[in-house]
């Protein structure tokens, strides 16, 4: 049908008044240039950033034009020039997502020294909370304020609700070392309640949360003829969900118990695969995914005799490979689109991101005396280098499924120190139940 409508209005083209023309070119342009985001560039990610500079040419802008200057520093704030050998262009900064993620390790980690670089982290990310303006999220959720933080240095049209509930985990974590009456100005409590009512209000009917938008389900437009890689939508995830609902469990009280937690934990067990896995969108791909959700549903109460959490632990012990740990291509992305599986994917060699991830999950699903943990353990141990950090070359983030992948090159570093600091704990301390949303 759009291909057919696309034919048709090709040849009506020049059939149209210049002026309604004009009009539409003038709107869009004002969009884009509303949105331009100084150095940070048009939504902080390369597509956009580029075509807002071929935008401009299309339209006779001149470089010396000021919008035109400031969309070219932004495209060039990307490269990274590493030599004679190497120039490449990063599609995005992820500093928030970053920070956020390095203090979970830290607090993980513990001892003063640790302790002490995750808050300056928290307090970093802190006056980067997007509080005074209202993005496009708002022209669904017009009632709902704002409080949420956008994955680059700076976003504010597009925050988003995963690193959102990733940075007020940490937050929370972090306000609970001390203990009650601590910190009296609870510095971080104002915003975790800002945040938290953001995240609650931009959940979608089904009970489930996309990244950036609330019940963007409208799936006939990606047979847009330009929208090629089957991905125009920001539709509701596990991963992204998972991430939500460990949120209000771990804030407790109304958050935990109110409808919008069981409503997530009724979307999550809705979509699980067949085969005990959850689909990862923003990582690759069923590893993050059944992470992402083992997590949620075990802050969420769901004891390790859940037939769901059962199942997810039998699919990860039979995803891992015979040196110990995991690991997960692209290509375990349908080809069809969706979110279930083709088959049962070819093996790939282990990562140490995607290992520590399984040990997340699986240490979640009350699993952390099985064998697999152990040897999952032991395959990052022996993997670690003398700086003390772990190689990974290969691309364990998601852009877009089969288009296009992130090599996030703080998650070889991240999640492996999480997941074995978090098995130390569990071992030496009482209890094997992990105690946090992350």
């Amino acid at each position: 049908v759009f291909a057919a409508l696309d034919r048709a209005l090709q040849g009506a083209h020049g059939r149209f008044p210049a002026r309604h023309r004009a009009r539409a070119e003038a709107a869009a342009e004002r969009f884009v240039s509303e949105r331009l985001n100084g150095t940070d560039g048009l939504g902080g990610i390369f597509p956009a950033m580029a075509n807002a500079v071929l935008m401009y040419h299309c339209l006779g802008v001149p470089d010396s034009d000021p919008r035109v200057a400031i969309a070219w520093k932004a495209l060039e704030r990307l490269v990274q020039d590493r030599g004679e050998d190497e120039t490449y262009v990063q599609p995005c900064l992820s500093p928030i997502w970053d920070t956020a993620l390095a203090a979970h390790a830290l607090l993980e980690a513990g001892g003063a020294r640790a302790e002490a670089a995750a808050r300056r982290g928290l307090d970093w990310l802190l006056p980067r909370q997007v509080n005074d303006l209202r993005g496009d999220w708002a022209a669904v959720r017009p009632d709902v304020p704002p409080g949420g933080w956008a994955f680059q240095y700076a976003n504010p049209h597009y925050p988003d609700v995963d690193d959102t509930a990733a940075v007020v985990l940490a937050m929370d974590r972090a306000r609970r070392l001390d203990g009650p009456g601590a910190d009296p100005s609870d510095r971080y409590g104002a915003a975790i309640d800002r945040a938290a009512r953001w995240v609650v209000g931009m959940q979608s009917r089904g009970g489930g949360w996309g990244a950036f938008d609330a019940d963007n389900t409208n799936h006939y437009l990606n047979n847009i003829p330009f929208a090629d890689h089957g991905a125009l939508l920001d539709p509701p995830t596990a991963d992204v969900s998972g991430r939500c609902l460990s949120m209000l469990a771990q804030l407790g009280g109304d958050a935990a118990e109110g409808p919008e937690a069981e409503r997530a934990v009724a979307y999550l067990l809705r979509e699980q695969e067949e085969n005990g896995a959850w689909y990862g969108r923003w990582g690759v791909n069923y590893v993050y995914g059944t992470w992402s959700v083992l997590t949620a549903l075990n802050a969420a109460g769901l004891p390790p005799e859940h037939p769901a959490m059962r199942r997810a632990v039998e699919w990860l012990k039979a995803r891992q490979n015979p040196d110990g740990g995991w690991g997960e291509d692209g290509f375990t992305y349908p080809r069809r689109g969706g979110t279930r599986p083709d088959g049962v994917p070819a093996a790939v060699a282990s990562t140490a991101s995607q290992t520590a991830w399984a040990l997340l999950g699986l240490m979640a699903a009350g699993a952390v005396d099985d064998p697999a943990v152990e040897r999952g353990a032991q395959w990052l141990m022996r993997h670690q280098r003398p700086d003390g950090g772990w190689a990974e070359e290969d691309h364990t983030g998601t852009g877009f499924p089969r288009v296009f992948y992130l090599r996030y090159h703080g998650y070889a570093r991240i999640f492996p120190l999480w997941a074995l600091a978090r098995l130390r704990n569990l071992r030496r301390g009482n209890s094997r139940r992990v105690a946090f949303g992350l």
